[in-house]
């Protein structure tokens, strides 16, 4: 099917230790739209497409937080899945993850790659095989988690913001969410009872709907 050139483009962007294949659903129940995937390269190549026109920018977990640090060209909306604009905890943010865990899975990467990557995708929820884990990549981005802070981008964004999170999520508890995204008191977020870190996999539909009506919002106040 050929997209009207009005039609915003849906990015995709991952979070860590996954990689594009898992958008996999979420892409098959909106795939009426046109679509550009992104993959951060944690088990081969990297791929970053550009994609032209206006995009609504998708992310998972921390591929918010990457999303924040710089918007696509054209950006029209951007969909939060499970994610933030901080993970590790701060000073003025105690919900965030404590940079000793941080630093106690930098260490085991290191030595043990396959068997960190394994452990944080069974706490996610997800038993899928994986490729050979890019452990210089990999640690790159646990650093930023680490350390990195999205959250002034987040006050400052210039565009609508769809927050979808899950009430039973062990990565991003539900507290997490409510600290991360307190600079924008305006939008709600939408909680899926009972719902884990993985929403776009266990939850396509219900992602997919609201996905569907934040682009209709968009679309008519266009």
């Amino acid at each position: 099917m050929t997209a009207r050139v009005s039609t915003p483009t849906l990015l995709f962007v991952h979070g860590w230790a996954f990689d594009a294949t898992f958008w996999t659903p979420l892409r098959a129940e909106l795939a009426d739209w046109p679509q550009a995937v992104f993959d951060a390269g944690y088990f081969g190549p990297a791929r970053h497409p550009d994609v032209a026109g206006p995009v609504i920018a998708i992310g998972h977990s921390m591929g918010v937080l990457r999303l924040l640090r710089e918007l696509p060209a054209g950006c029209a909306g951007l969909v939060s899945i499970n994610g933030f604009p901080r993970f590790g905890a701060a000073s003025d943010y105690a919900e965030g993850v404590p940079a000793r865990m941080l630093d106690r899975m930098l260490k085991r990467l290191a030595d043990s790659p396959r068997v960190v990557v394994q452990d944080f995708r069974q706490r996610c929820g997800d038993g899928s095989a994986f490729g050979e884990p890019q452990v210089a990549t990999l640690a790159q981005d646990l650093e930023a988690l680490r350390d990195e802070d999205q959250r002034a981008a987040l006050a400052a964004l210039p565009v609508p913001l769809l927050r979808l999170a899950g009430e039973a999520d062990s990565i991003v508890p539900a507290a997490m969410t409510r600290a991360a995204f307190a600079g924008r008191p305006g939008e709600a977020t939408h909680w899926r009872e009972q719902g884990g870190h993985l929403l776009p996999v266990t939850d396509t539909a219900w992602c997919a709907s609201h996905i569907r009506g934040f682009a209709d919002n968009l679309a008519r106040n266009a």
